[in-house]
Order: structure tokens, then C-alpha cells, then sequence
């Protein structure tokens, strides 16, 4: 299902809606940003780099605010900016990031920034945006994981533990507010077509002495479909859980992986 595909379901189906999503300057971050203000959603876009941010907050004529996410202080004065007007009625948990390495090379730094940026930062944000979801008696909280959260990969054993982590958060937030109105999901593609995996793929390259586009058909190999995920099937999944029409869906994993879980 492609954004435009989804444009014709459910057009405006999130009219008066103020959606936050980190990560949002490239990548699914920022297919998932264009797919919820398609759908009638107030957005503000969140990532580090304001420089990055300014052509897409321009094209959806959205707020955006450079922050990191794993900068507790940081990230509580960025929601106080995004609520000035309304307070969030969706979270997008899209940052994130990995780094690989093995187990007797993954020094405790590289582990503390795995966990922080994966898993603490979508903890800060839900914290901060949850009450009002709850007093509000509405709310979206989607958790964009992996597959890396459902099943093991190796040389990224912290990148993994955040995942599960990530996992683990969704399902417990989606029982503990069960009854208040407010979902918490997790989406978790697999290897996808984005500049995060080309990067990655020119890391894998140069430790391996192989090219960046061998590296990428393999990544590729691991998808049962034979090909990479395409971000606009992730921001369709994001968009659809944020939709009334998902109301009874909470505490989700939900893997977009061709089949690979």
C-alpha cells in the first residue's frame, strides 16, 4: 500500500489531529510525516539536524524542532514547544539508529548510545506525551522497532536489546492504558530502502572488502519477497494505527518484513 493508496482510503481521517514524530528529517521518519499530514494531521518534525529538517517542514508546511532525542532536558522543552498551540494526540518513536560490532568490541559506550537513542529516548517522549492522551481520552503512540526486536542479529547485540526493549516498552504501555483510549503499537520493517541501510551497507562494505551493492542484495536476501521494504509501506501501517479504524489494536508488534518473522 503506497501513501497515495492510503490518501484515497482514508483521506482527512486525522483532521484536528497533532501528531509529533522524531526522527523525522529523511527516511521513514519523514515518509511517516508526510503520510500522517495527508491524512488531515497537524505535524511537527523532530530530529537534530534543523538544516535537514527546513525543505520538508517547508513542503508540509509543518513545525519543526531541531532536537536530540537522547537530551531528556532537550526533548521536554521541544514537546512544551509542539503543545503551545495543542498538545500531541500522536507520537511517531521513529529515532534511532544502529551500530554493529562484536560482543568483545561493543564497549560499554556504544551499548549506552544503542539504548539511549532506541529505546530511552521513545521512553522520555511517552512520558511527556501520555498524560495528556489520557486526560484527553485519545491518543497514538506508535513505536517504529525492527525485526531486530523480535528475533537476533548478530555483531549488533546492543542495537538488538534496544529493539527488544523497544518491544517490550509497546506491550507493556498497551496494558497499562488499555482502557483510557490510548493505543501504544510498535511497527518493526525489516531491512529497508533508506539512507540510514545505504549507510549501513557502506560500513558492512568497507570492514568486508566487498561493495556497498552486495552488501544491499544481501540485506535484500533476507527479505522472503526477495527486495528491501519500502518506507511508504511503513508509514501506511503507522498511519492505519493511528486511525480510529485501529482503535482496538494495542500492544502490537507488527513486522513488515515480507515473511522473514
Amino acid at each position: 500500500m503506497t501513501r497515495s493508496d492510503l490518501a484515497g482510503i482514508s483521506a482527512k481521517s486525522l483532521a484536528g489531529r497533532h501528531a509529533l514524530v522524531t526522527g523525522a528529517s529523511r527516511g521513514i521518519g519523514a515518509e511517516i510525516a508526510r503520510t500522517l499530514a495527508a491524512s488531515g494531521a497537524r505535524v511537527t518534525l523532530v530530529a537534530r539536524d534543523r538544516h535537514r529538517l527546513a525543505p520538508l517542514a517547508a513542503e508540509l508546511d509543518a513545525q519543526a524542532i531541531a532536537c536530540d532525542v537522547t537530551d531528556a532536558i532537550a526533548l521536554g522543552q521541544a514537546f512544551a514547544t509542539a503543545a503551545g498551540a495543542q498538545h500531541v494526540d500522536i507520537l511517531v518513536n521513529n529515532a534511532g539508529g544502529a551500530e554493529t560490532a562484536p560482543i568483545a568490541r561493543t564497549e560499554p559506550e556504544l551499548w549506552a548510545r544503542m539504548l539511549g537513542l532506541n529505546l530511552t529516548a521513545a521512553y522520555t517522549a511517552s512520558r511527556l506525551a501520555i498524560p495528556a492522551m489520557v486526560a484527553d481520552g485519545w491518543g497514538r503512540v506508535v513505536n517504529i522497532a525492527s525485526t531486530a526486536g523480535l528475533k537476533g542479529y548478530a555483531y549488533a547485540s546492543a542495537y538488538v536489546a534496544a529493539k527488544h526493549g523497544l518491544v517490550g516498552l509497546t506491550r507493556s504501555l498497551g496494558l497499562e492504558l488499555a482502557k483510557t483510549g490510548v493505543t501504544v503499537n510498535a511497527v518493526c520493517p525489516g531491512y529497508t530502502d533508506t539512507p540510514m541501510l545505504q549507510d549501513a551497507a557502506q560500513g558492512v562494505a568497507t570492514k568486508t572488502r566487498t561493495t556497498p551493492d552486495r552488501v544491499i542484495e544481501t540485506f535484500a536476501a533476507a527479505n522472503p519477497m526477495g527486495r528491501l521494504v519500502r518506507p511508504a509501506e511503513v508509514a501506511a501501517m503507522v498511519a492505519y494505527l493511528c486511525s480510529d479504524a485501529a482503535a482496538g489494536i494495542t500492544g502490537a508488534a507488527l513486522p513488515i518484513a515480507g515473511g522473514e518473522v
